[in-house]
């Protein structure tokens, strides 16, 4: 387990300059809290010329408006989150609205947006407020992170930009400039490098201006401090990086262990009649969870084995293979074959409540996968 004080001699020189010997769970005493807010007032004050100031969920300090925002951004670009953020605010205007949507709804506006299990989250949430909290969220982080899919940092988020609570946050580009500012080695999602960076985050919130600085130092690390090519020379607190120090700016934050990308394959049938193509709606739980797709075929099946055991149909044309669909996860790639049977009537024999005929052209309010959204407006 890496020491910073050991491996690190900026990072140390400036930690015993703070009356710190090592990283440790415990939050500093008062004295040395003073001491190490240099660090925090040095950002806030580069915040309110520099930071971002005019996002959309910046406006308003609404904790409905900066929790949906948070859950967007998770694993997702600022750039891509504004138009789903500004869609799902037209549609659901409050947490009320969300809470009373069908699940299907709010599919449908997440659809592109990727990682479903949050839209998921979002919508059992907003059913919790409304019940158990009176449609008012919860003002301390410790209550908010009860909610489903609100972890430790998102709650403090929450906490600290809607009521002002003294609370760290420890997303993606906080861990990156600690990992560089401080010289932390090791890969961030270890359990033990990230309650090291955890203690860290605590003891460098400021008494003054707790709601300022978890914003300054998520800018800092979106804006200059970024994965590749950091502006250094325009960093508020470049004097004092490790990373910067020692040149290690491309090896920090340490990224994580290498590994063999399993691939998968798999087939789906599109069933065509007309303008409009079968669908079906896939299970709770698991990848695509609730969304609509296309029928999978099952191992050593072909399109008419399908067709007879789910449907009780005869189809003597045989299936045209369609270009393969490549889509990577966080932890697999799948490759898609789809094979495509088209009718000249529209079957009318669906036995089973998931399967559902839709038009071609209606497809923006149904609820699909980036890659069947993609190979169904490839055929229109």
């Amino acid at each position: 387990m890496p020491n910073i004080g050991r491996e690190n001699r900026a990072a140390q020189d400036q930690l015993s300059a703070w009356g710190i010997a090592s990283l440790t769970p415990t939050y500093p005493s008062p004295a040395t809290l003073a001491a190490m807010s240099e660090f925090a007032r040095t950002l806030i004050d580069w915040q309110s010329t520099h930071g971002r100031n005019d996002l959309p969920w910046q406006q308003n300090r609404e904790p409905y408006y900066i929790w949906l925002s948070e859950i967007m951004l998770q694993q997702t670009q600022v750039d891509t989150v504004i138009p789903y953020y500004q869609r799902f605010l037209q549609r659901f205007p409050d947490v009320a609205a969300l809470a009373g949507a069908p699940l299907d709804d709010v599919l449908a506006l997440w659809s592109g947006l990727g990682y479903y299990a949050r839209a998921r989250n979002l919508h059992r949430a907003a059913q919790l407020v409304v019940s158990e909290y009176d449609g008012v969220f919860p003002r301390e982080a410790a209550e908010l992170v009860k909610l489903p899919g609100i972890g430790r940092s998102t709650a403090a988020a929450i906490a600290s930009f809607c009521y002002g609570e003294r609370v760290a946050i420890l997303d993606g580009n906080v861990k990156r400039v600690l990992a560089r500012h401080f010289g932390i080695d090791g890969f961030p999602g270890e359990r033990a490098i990230e309650q090291r960076m955890w203690a860290l985050a605590e003891s460098l919130v400021p008494q003054q201006g707790a709601d300022i600085y978890p914003q300054a130092i998520m800018d800092l690390g979106a804006t200059l401090c970024t994965r590749s090519r950091p502006l250094c020379l325009h960093c508020p607190v470049h004097i004092t990086c490790t990373a910067r120090i020692e040149g290690r700016q491309g090896e920090l934050p340490t990224a994580k262990p290498r590994k063999a990308v399993p691939q998968r394959e798999n087939a789906m049938l599109v069933l065509r009649a007309g303008n409009r193509v079968l669908l079906e709606q896939r299970p709770a739980s698991g990848i695509w969870g609730g969304l609509f797709s296309l029928p999978e075929l099952a191992p050593d099946e072909d399109a008419g084995g399908l067709l007879q055991r789910r449907f009780g149909l005869s189809v003597t044309a045989s299936a045209a293979a369609l270009a393969p669909v490549r889509h990577s996860f966080t932890h697999f790639t799948l490759t898609i074959q789809p094979w495509l049977v088209v009718f000249e009537q529209m079957p009318t024999t669906l036995n089973e409540p998931t399967l559902a005929w839709a038009a071609l052209d209606a497809l923006d309010a149904v609820g699909l996968p980036a890659p069947i959204r993609r190979l169904l407006a490839s055929l229109e």
